[in-house]
């Protein structure tokens, strides 16, 4: 479980947010109210009051990487710091073997990163941060350079992380998404949560 304790940070909190393992919550509001900031403020990027904890374990007892390896932040541009795809990846085979699963081709693995579209870039990230020691995916806007059908499949994608026992946080406009993907809704309103209706 994904619990945040009095987060705060310049215009947003404190918050306060339960996130139960196996499932997904989502957060939208207006450009600007802070989306962005919360999902960084979990991920231990940006300075923050208050804390969060991951199956009891505070952040702030934990070394950064550590805590960053099982609670990832997929930023809506991501940074690349290799040529290639396949150079962001530990394990080639699973990289290709999830390829597909997102709409992209196996031979992905070996492009180079000035190649792809934003939406390439999106998914690749994505598949990034699903590691095996990760547990929470604080995702900003993850389909947003997508297609509707590559939207689908990796909505599909998420809701089999779910399903696996991992833990969502998504930051999307799109209240559609919100309903097809999340358990739990808010709207992120003056620095506050509000449950979504």
């Amino acid at each position: 479980m994904l619990e945040l304790l009095q987060l705060k940070h310049l215009h947003v909190g404190p918050v306060d947010l339960r996130v139960e393992r196996g499932s997904c919550a989502a957060i939208e509001g207006r450009s600007g109210t802070g989306k962005s900031v919360l999902l960084r403020m979990i991920a231990d990027l940006d300075p923050h009051e208050g804390d969060a904890a991951l199956d009891g374990e505070r952040c702030s007892r934990m070394p950064a990487p550590r805590w960053r390896r099982r609670v990832t932040y997929v930023a809506a541009a991501a940074g690349w710091w290799h040529d290639t795809v396949g150079e962001h990846f530990e394990d080639l085979e699973a990289l290709r073997a999830l390829l597909p699963r997102v709409g992209l081709p196996v031979e992905a693995a070996g492009w180079q990163i000035a190649r792809l579209s934003t939406g390439e870039r999106q998914r690749i990230a994505l598949l990034r941060a699903m590691t095996p020691d990760n547990r929470v995916l604080l995702l900003d806007e993850p389909t947003s350079g997508l297609d509707g059908e590559s939207t689908a499949l990796v909505e599909g994608l998420l809701r089999q992380r779910c399903a696996e026992g991992g833990t969502l946080l998504v930051v999307t406009h799109d209240p559609r998404q919100s309903g097809r993907l999340a358990q739990q809704r808010y709207l992120l309103v003056d620095g506050r949560l509000r449950e979504a209706r």
